[in-house]
């Protein structure tokens, strides 16, 4: 029984895109938390922000993401937030081999121009708000067991990186 490939980094870093491409070569399955999330609640991400505020998302996002770890043998993709919580970071690091994508903020930025779907980053000087983010949460991501380093990379190099480290476990 192998331990789960834990994706973690920034929202619009690639998770999800990676997470699905590891699951489909090795074979196992995938799980993005912010999905079985919005699958749970029956409303995107952005809603249940909007809706119910940033501390229910986290209370919510915390039970659920605890839950999925119970999984083995799985890739499994992050909430950009999640790792910050103590409690999923313990039992993140106990449970699987975590990799931090790692991405420019610049890059970020461009990818995250076109998405609505990210609720931190709405109505907001979107540059200054994504490196105010990504400066607070660097040190938390950097207890990964592994940091990939995203930029000018194919995603199929950031898949091939990440197999070998999986595999050589």
């Amino acid at each position: 029984m192998k331990k789960n490939l834990i994706l973690t980094g920034m929202m619009g870093v690639g998770k999800t895109t990676i997470g699905k491409a590891l699951s489909e070569r090795l074979k196992i399955k995938f799980i993005d938390v912010d999905k079985v999330i919005e699958n749970q609640e029956s409303s995107s991400i952005n809603k249940i922000f909007e809706k119910k505020g940033e501390i229910f998302f986290r209370k919510i996002e915390k039970i659920i993401t605890l839950k999925q770890l119970e999984n083995t043998n799985c890739v499994i993709a992050l909430g950009g937030g999640a790792f910050i919580n103590k409690d999923i970071r313990e039992k993140v690091l106990k449970s699987g081999i975590t990799i931090w994508l790692d991405l420019e903020i610049k890059e970020l930025f461009k990818r995250s121009l076109s998405s609505k779907k990210r609720p931190l980053l709405n109505n907001v000087n979107l540059e200054k708000k994504l490196n105010d983010i990504y400066h607070q949460r660097k040190d938390v991501y950097n207890l990964s067991n592994y940091k990939i380093n995203c930029n000018a990379q194919t995603k199929s190099a950031v898949v091939e990186k990440i197999i070998e480290i999986y595999e050589s476990h």
